[in-house]
């Protein structure tokens, strides 16, 4: 018998990656583990749209359904790109993007590496001076082009939630290390005010 995790990296594997939400969970990843657990149905990634939709039921075993229009419609394969010249630089962008797929500083002007970017469309609502738009790259990739592109997509949306982990956990270790500092400090503080009312005492009994 197929075991759950197993079930799910082989329909993790049939999708496009392009981490955009339009099935209506967090990712590729976990829309393939609601499919395995019999939550959510073949049909539900625009992205992918019908050939996606054939993939998976002839994985699962269970009749082919065409996309579902409440999740989107399929369109034709398109990137982000930046106005550089209206861009602020507020990197909103950069930290919707699932892929790292913009580069770009704080008050910089940011850039899309056209050749990473899933086509997600997660930067355009939060670019606060709409200077993001969709072009279509013309493009018509064959299945194992596609199936690259995915694999590549995956590695990176992997590699930005390792690399954010490590930046939480770096950041609350400062945190830590901050607190326990400033804790030390103040006992430090409390002692040395302790000594000083104590030796205050004695030379007052002292005088008298």
């Amino acid at each position: 018998m197929t075991r759950p995790d197993t079930l799910a990296d082989a329909i993790d594997a049939l999708l496009p990656q392009t981490q955009c939400r339009k099935c209506g969970y967090a990712g590729c990843r976990p829309y393939a583990e609601a499919i395995a657990a019999g939550r959510a149905d073949v049909n539900q990634c625009p992205p992918g749209g019908d050939d996606v939709a054939h993939d998976l039921a002839a994985l699962l075993g269970v009749p082919f359904k065409p996309l579902d229009p409440a999740f989107g419609v399929t369109g034709p394969p398109a990137v982000a790109v930046i106005d550089e010249e209206v861009c602020i630089g507020c990197t909103l962008c950069i930290q919707a993007c699932p892929v790292d797929a913009i580069v770009g500083a704080a008050k910089l002007m940011h850039t899309v590496i056209a050749g990473e970017c899933t086509g997600c469309e997660l930067c355009l609502a939060p670019c606060p001076v709409d200077c993001i738009r969709m072009i279509e790259t013309g493009q018509a990739l064959t299945p194992e082009q596609r199936r690259a592109a995915a694999a590549r997509a995956r590695r990176r949306f992997q590699s930005r939630h390792e690399r954010l982990q490590r930046e939480r956990e770096e950041r609350s270790a400062r945190l830590a290390a901050s607190r326990k500092a400033a804790a030390e400090e103040r006992k430090r503080a409390t002692i040395q005010k302790a000594i000083a009312r104590a030796q205050a005492r004695l030379q007052q009994r002292g005088r008298n």
